[in-house]
């Protein structure tokens, strides 16, 4: 099975592990500038500004290049102190989806190598790739800089394929062929979960000693429960979002598209009404993102859904929240709502219970790692919204088994923390830099032994 990291320690005999002192990472189609919760932007860009922000304080210097999709931002940004975003130019910087971006993998890639071929030799320490396309262009870029590659796939196109969501594509083939790619070249592949690890010595084939499980984290200091009464607490968030104070509000957050369901939460919605008309006349089902993806990416056609099913009144969209808004969304929910059909993790989750909000899962890959099943949330085996109905009949009014969720759900948040995440991070990347050196080692000692026998 994959090793698991769960703090710093010592790996293989390797005392002690080097520390990185600058990392390049890669993230080719979104970037951590990008507002969460709508395009391509989501939990993997919150995963790269955190963890950057983490080992910067921790004395390791990170620069992160992304594609470049505007002229107004220059070619460099300081995010935070040593945490630097530099826009790679590669193709046109508006109008390109992420399915045309392999295309433009050969010139972000020179736009890469050429950043540090104007550094002294040995710039960076290590490599860290997010997602297939970014695997691409770390695996040429470890074999020019002769430094290890850590790669993170966030997503697996054969994990998608087999979970589609109806009126969704399926991932190309040339997806498939590239992420088998980089799981043969990588030095260490992070998987967030142990079900994503399976994925990966299942589906691909990945070498087990090289496949390691760091888990995702939250911020506990922006993420935490509202000082004083929990009941006075969501009445003031729901007043701030202009929401009713009266009833229920179950909340989903994330992009609008297929994979992240958000119509199965409103189909659920006009089930309940059907089973419960009273109880779902009392329900707020509230939608917070932006459109991404394809097929019910309009917010649109989750208005026309809605109006068609008989309850537009009882849906309410909201924009991608920022600063404290988010954290007021989740204490505004009586339950927040994550009916993926497929998670690599599932952030949105972790946040909600982490503000002390009971969270409403579909039982699908890293999921059933973020919610722990009647102890801080319900997870639900089906994407039926029948049975969703049922499940929120049981939950709703029942308040006293809420606030124990809800507690439970705090508790289970506290397991995970972005200084966890960064701890192994660290643990991976110098027992990985370690390895590589001895590789480079044990082969210089070889070419050594030739050229004496000759």
């Amino acid at each position: 099975m994959a090793e698991q990291h769960t703090g710093v320690g010592r790996q293989r005999g390797i005392q002690p592990w080097p520390r990185p002192r600058r990392i390049a990472t890669l993230s080719v189609h979104t970037s951590p500038l990008h507002q969460p919760g709508t395009g391509d932007a989501g939990g993997m860009n919150v995963y790269i500004l955190e963890v950057a922000r983490r080992l910067a304080e921790a004395d390791v210097e990170v620069e992160i290049f992304t594609r470049a999709t505007s002229g107004d931002l220059p070619p460099v940004v300081e995010m935070s102190p040593g945490v630097h975003v530099r826009h790679v130019t590669a193709g046109p910087l508006e109008g390109l989806t992420k399915e045309e971006l392999p295309g433009q993998l050969c010139a972000f890639t020179a736009g890469v190598l050429r950043t540090e071929a104007a550094r002294p030799p040995g710039h960076y320490d290590l490599i860290h790739s997010h997602y297939w396309l970014s695997g691409q262009v770390g695996w040429l870029a470890k074999e020019r800089w002769g430094v290890p590659l850590v790669h993170t796939a966030h997503t697996l196109a054969k994990v998608k394929n087999d979970r589609l969501a109806a009126g969704d594509r399926p991932e190309p083939k040339a997806r498939v062929i590239g992420e088998e790619q980089v799981v043969a070249e990588a030095d260490r592949l992070v998987a967030n979960t142990r079900v994503e690890a399976r994925d990966l010595l299942d589906r691909y084939d990945a070498d087990p000693a090289r496949v390691t499980v760091v888990e995702p984290g939250v911020d506990l200091d922006r993420f935490r429960p509202a000082p004083g009464d929990r009941h006075a607490a969501m009445l003031a968030a729901r007043r701030r979002l202009g929401l009713p104070t009266t009833g229920h509000v179950v909340a989903f957050v994330g992009r609008i598209q297929p994979l992240k369901a958000p119509d199965v939460l409103i189909r659920a919605a006009a089930a309940l009404r059907e089973r419960d008309p009273r109880l779902a006349d009392e329900l707020t089902v509230v939608i917070v993102g932006g459109p991404s993806g394809s097929g019910l990416d309009r917010p649109a056609a989750l208005i026309e859904l809605a109006a068609s099913l008989g309850i537009a009144d009882r849906v309410r969209f909201l924009p991608p929240c920022t600063g404290d808004d988010l954290p007021a969304v989740y204490r505004a929910a009586d339950l927040v709502a994550v009916p993926s059909h497929n998670e690599s993790f599932g952030l949105v989750a972790l946040e909600a219970q982490a503000c002390g909000t009971p969270v409403l899962a579909a039982a699908v890959g890293g999921l059933v790692t973020a919610v722990r099943d009647q102890v801080s949330g319900v997870l639900v085996d089906s994407h039926d919204p029948v049975d969703w109905a049922r499940t929120l009949a049981g939950l709703l009014p029942d308040r006293a088994r809420r606030a124990t969720l809800g507690r439970g759900a705090e508790q289970h948040a506290r397991n995970f923390s972005w200084d966890r995440t960064v701890g192994n991070l660290l643990a991976v990347y110098g027992g990985t830099i370690a390895e590589h050196r001895e590789r480079l080692a044990s082969r210089l000692a070889a070419d050594r032994a030739l050229s004496c026998a000759w």
